[in-house]
């Protein structure tokens, strides 16, 4: 594979040998996107791109799009995933595909909700801290949400997760819960001891009460439904978008982590590059003001002494950062500066905007 270990050597093969020709044919897309985005790191991409590969894009636009399959193959490896600057989880490995929303042509990065994540094969770990964050930010973020202020940890390998009934007078209560998967691919939180005000309650509905039980049991609390005292969390609702679509296959609780395994590993496909990486592969993606057609395309650590830190909100800031190689054929290959260590550039492109 073109580019597989680049990151340790620094070659590159880029194309300069392109007819005169197309230089001029392309110049004023080039530049008129150079001047509106900003982002320096991306013009040696968009330049290289365009000169190299314009013939290539318009003869693919008519071949790959017209089999009706807009999926983008992916594969994951070692990353950092965060889906808000506070809410994290860490992906080992994952192997699955970016499919467009109803209504979207094909996914787009500056746009989350164009897209979801089918997966395959993954397994992903999420901090207690950091699902505590999605509850709060997310599941239970509506104005009319059952619960507030929900923390978790984990103790003795149960979780216990503690928090407020909005509802009912704002009553601080407490549950510990066993973790495993449904047998619909959910996750299954088994309720144990359950506190009110500190005092021992026979089970989660009955603390809950009748009105905040009907609201869980009718689905008003996206993620989260009701089997007899205990919950079920369906990852495609309870994650924030992109949503990941894929089966729960195996839930458990390692140290002061939650670690999930989706689908089987038979589906999992090899690995197209070694290190920390997000590699996406076939038919249209976007980003940017740019539009790759029969994608091939791999974002990769600069530093991979520690898990790349992705966050899709701000991805430009880390593609600025970095730099980029192409080859011939124009597979494209973006090194990527963590998004942790940004430092001051991040501070002053949140300042310029």
């Amino acid at each position: 594979m073109l580019f597989g270990n680049e990151a340790g050597t620094g070659d590159a093969k880029t194309v300069q040998n392109e007819p005169e020709i197309e230089l001029k044919r392309n110049w004023s897309f080039v530049a008129s996107f150079l001047m509106t985005s900003g982002y320096r790191a991306c013009g040696c991409l968009v330049l290289a791109l365009m000169f190299a590969g314009a013939s290539r894009v318009v003869a693919q636009s008519n071949t790959r799009q017209s089999d009706g399959n807009a999926a983008v193959q992916t594969q994951m490896q070692n990353v950092r995933y965060r889906f808000t600057e506070a809410a994290t989880v860490y992906i080992k490995t994952l192997s699955g595909e970016l499919l467009p929303t109803e209504g979207a042509e094909f996914p787009v990065f500056d746009n989350k909700d164009s897209f979801r994540l089918r997966i395959g094969y993954a397994e992903i770990d999420i901090g207690a801290a950091d699902l505590a964050s999605i509850f709060n930010s997310y599941v239970f973020a509506r104005a009319n949400s059952p619960l507030k202020g929900v923390s978790i940890s984990i103790e003795n390998g149960h979780l216990k997760i503690k928090g407020k009934l909005h509802d009912v007078g704002t009553i601080p209560f407490e549950t510990e819960s066993t973790l495993s998967p449904t047998d619909d691919g959910k996750i299954l939180l088994r309720t144990g001891n359950v506190k009110a005000l500190h005092v021992p309650v026979k089970g989660m509905m009955n603390l809950f009460g009748v009105e905040i039980a009907d609201l869980i049991k009718n689905g008003k609390v996206p993620g989260v439904e009701s089997r007899g005292d205990d919950l079920v969390l369906d990852p495609s609702l309870v994650f924030p978008a992109p949503h990941m679509e894929g089966r729960v296959t195996a839930a458990r609780v390692e140290g002061n982590t939650i670690a999930l395994t989706f689908g089987d590993k038979t589906h999992a496909t090899k690995g197209h590059q070694t290190g920390n990486y997000m590699s996406f592969r076939g038919n249209r993606l976007r980003f940017g003001r740019l539009i790759m057609t029969d994608v091939d395309m791999i974002l990769i650590d600069m530093d991979p002494a520690d898990p790349f830190d992705f966050f899709l909100d701000r991805y430009k800031e880390q593609l600025a950062a970095g730099y980029s190689k192409i080859s011939a054929n124009s597979a494209l290959r973006i090194f990527v500066r963590d998004f942790d260590k940004l430092g001051k550039s991040r501070t002053a492109a949140k300042s310029a905007n």
